[in-house]
């Protein structure tokens, strides 16, 4: 039986700029996996010679928190680009939850951080509002801030 969700996998193109993006949103590192690539990879995620730079990133203490398993393909490098809008077939955001939405808007927005709108507002069924924004990571990645009041 599935207990939960393990880790997210984000592919970047440079996984230096994307670890730094990734860390001002409160992700730390627990495992740095390096690089490298071996035999059980190559017959795992079915292409050959794999070799990557990777990350396990976690926000907060829990052993149980879903992690973000970030990757830069060196063999066969990272290609392509996210898909072109949300409403797209497959996973295409990543949602992460705050309580501090228009502080980490504001700090985001003032490094340039491209952001598909300003904060929006919405109502919840049972009569309580809830406040929400997408964005981009450094490779197009949609990613959004959502806080319940």
């Amino acid at each position: 039986m599935v207990k939960g969700i393990f880790h997210i996998n984000v592919n970047v193109t440079d996984f230096e700029r994307s670890l730094e993006f990734y860390k001002r949103l409160g992700f730390k590192v627990i495992r740095d996996l390096g690089e490298g690539g071996d035999k059980s990879l190559e017959r795992g995620l079915g292409f050959q010679r794999p070799v990557g730079r990777a990350a396990l990133l976690m926000i907060g203490d829990d052993k149980y928190a879903t992690r973000l398993d970030l990757i830069e393909w060196k063999n066969p490098p990272t290609e392509g680009k996210p898909y072109p809008h949300l409403y797209h077939t497959g996973i295409n955001r990543i949602a992460l939850w705050t309580d501090d939405l228009q502080e980490i808007y504001d700090t985001l927005k003032a490094t340039g951080v491209q952001f598909i709108s300003e904060p929006q507002r919405m109502k919840n069924p049972n009569g309580t509002t809830s406040s929400f924004v997408c964005f981009y990571d450094p490779d197009g990645t949609v990613i959004e801030l959502i806080q319940f009041k």
